[in-house]
């Protein structure tokens, strides 16, 4: 069943806060950068670019005034160093900067810094954008909740995150889904039922289509598909609980279509209970690190009031748990999630979890 789901057009960008910035000096992600977010907005021209389909990306190539252009291009470099190999200089006359790209579409508006090896020609992307404290909770929840790893680094308003690799949900969903086989279909019902159950424990919206990607790896005779979120813009801000479950979605309508397809509902229940005990988990991994965050968060201004309320309420009705309609901010709400799914790997009967 799809949703009309309707996302704020405008999100606001909300600051770095003291107890945020001391978190993320401890783990090292606060680390003085050589250029701004600012910084690239100088630019003096650009070029749309387009798909090798002739479509328009939404991208634009930008250009800088020479004078410009090679300081930017050593701080840029600096930069992909501090990310990749804890800023070793040595590798700069190796690099070049072929290309920065502009991104028009979305509340973030990020640069888009593709960096070659002039030995081997191998390229690698990373993102310059505006430093906002919900995304960096996105990020941070992804790097210790998720399987997978993120490097990302922040310092003032400028927020450096590095590449994730993977096709484009939609254009995987359009070009190269029907072409899957039957086997291959089945697997990736699964990889979205357990992302589905993911994001919605975690609390990351606007799961569409185009907000993540599908990662093929080869394992010996066949393909394993993988789902990993690249946006992380809708942590814990808008008030409507179905816009943190990726079913609810159009965009992702075909995804649905399939799992109904290929999985009976027995096993879509075993996979949700795996997700859960997978990032329960995690969490005990973690537990100190996301007790300081949590911490953070909780002090923190990540939404709107009236967000707040209708999400405490919504996920109040789905888990009869008081402390959801009591939470005054959206950290109170992450925290009371994260605590559900704790108590239930701990010996409580899960099947009913939201």
């Amino acid at each position: 069943m799809m949703d009309d789901l309707k996302i704020s057009k405008k999100k606001p960008s909300f600051p770095i806060g003291s107890k945020l910035h001391n978190y993320l000096q401890e783990y090292n992600r606060n680390i003085r950068l050589p250029i701004f977010y600012e910084d690239l907005l100088r630019f003096q021209g650009s070029i749309v670019v387009y798909d090798a389909h002739g479509e328009d990306t939404l991208w634009v190539r930008v250009y800088y005034n020479d004078y410009e252009r090679e300081e930017i291009d050593l701080s840029l470099k600096r930069v992909y160093s501090i990310l990749i190999s804890d800023g070793n200089e040595n590798i700069f006359k190796y690099l070049n900067v072929d290309a920065i790209d502009y991104c028009t579409f979305g509340n973030s508006k990020p640069f888009r810094v593709k960096v070659r090896n002039v030995l081997n020609d191998n390229y690698t992307h990373f993102y310059v954008k505006k430093a906002d404290a919900s995304r960096v909770y996105g990020l941070e929840f992804e790097h210790m909740l998720s399987p997978y790893s993120l490097n990302f680094l922040v310092y003032k308003n400028t927020l450096i995150e590095e590449h994730i690799a993977g096709i484009p949900g939609d254009e995987f969903i359009k070009n190269m889904l029907p072409e899957c086989s039957h086997s291959e279909k089945s697997q990736i019902a699964k990889e979205f039922v357990k992302f589905n159950e993911r994001c919605m424990i975690r609390l990351l919206g606007d799961m569409r289509s185009y907000n993540y990607v599908i990662v093929p790896t080869h394992d010996f005779d066949h393909v394993v598909y993988r789902i990993r979120a690249i946006d992380f813009d809708q942590q814990c801000y808008e008030g409507k609980f179905n816009v943190y479950r990726p079913q609810f979605f159009k965009e992702n309508f075909k995804m649905v279509e399939l799992v109904r397809e290929k999985i009976q509902n027995e096993s879509i229940e075993q996979y949700k209970v795996e997700e859960r005990s997978i990032v329960a988990r995690r969490m005990i991994s973690y537990h100190d690190r996301i007790s300081e965050l949590l911490e953070c968060m909780e002090a923190d201004t990540i939404s709107i009031p009236a967000h707040v309320q209708q999400l405490g309420e919504a996920i109040y009705k789905y888990t009869l748990d008081v402390e959801f309609r009591r939470s005054e901010t959206m950290g109170a709400i992450m925290k009371n999630a994260l605590d559900f799914v704790r108590r239930n790997y701990q010996g409580m009967n899960m099947k009913n979890f939201f």
